[in-house]
């Protein structure tokens, strides 16, 4: 009797946390929209596990810093790296050899390292070595990849669109995933924008 109680609980409890999940990712305010070549792209950002960062995404989408910004660095197997505002967005001018190295405007940010484990989905912060180096660039992964489990900043999780994700256009694995041409995030929005 006492065994069945406790297994009732744990399905409550389960189905709270499934609950809790699904309002994350239907709260507009939360909700990413980013418009690649081949559709839209859904993430539910996270700023329960990092308030900070998903401030600054926020911010940034909203002076439309990340539209048409490239995807520079993309490792088959891994991740699609994007994000840098400061080199990512240039027509012309566009160097694999630079881009990946800048950022934004915006001071860096502290890392708000969380106990989530990065699963094929899982939208994370790119830094340098100094683990309160992030500030704009960010990577979708392909697959999951534990060894950067409390390493990098999560920020959110694609919740639909991967497919979209999948057909970004692969780096070279000889130089660390650099893109030539590389496909674009065409339009970034905040979904409670748009209502």
């Amino acid at each position: 009797m006492q065994l069945s109680r406790l297994a009732s609980s744990l399905l409550v409890a389960a189905g709270v946390l499934v609950g809790a999940g699904l309002a994350q990712a239907a709260d507009p305010e939360n909700t990413m929209i980013i418009k690649l070549k081949d559709g839209e792209v859904v993430i539910a950002l996270r700023p329960d596990l990092a308030p900070k960062h998903i401030e600054q995404i926020k911010a940034l989408v909203r002076e439309g810093a990340y539209d048409n910004v490239a995807f520079h660095r993309v490792i088959d197997g891994f991740m699609a790296q994007t994000g840098d505002v400061q080199f990512g967005d240039m027509e012309d001018g566009y160097s694999p050899e630079r881009a990946g190295t800048g950022g934004s405007d915006r001071p860096n940010l502290p890392a708000e390292f969380s106990q989530e484990n990065f699963v094929r989905g899982t939208v994370g912060m790119a830094r340098a070595q100094d683990p309160n180096s992030a500030n704009s660039q960010f990577f979708i992964m392909f697959a999951p990849a534990p060894s950067l489990d409390g390493q990098y900043t999560i920020v959110g999780e694609v919740e639909s669109g991967m497919e979209f994700v999948d057909n970004i256009k692969k780096g070279n694995d000889a130089m660390n995933g650099a893109v030539q041409n590389p496909d674009r995030m065409i339009d970034v929005s905040i979904a409670a924008d748009s209502q």
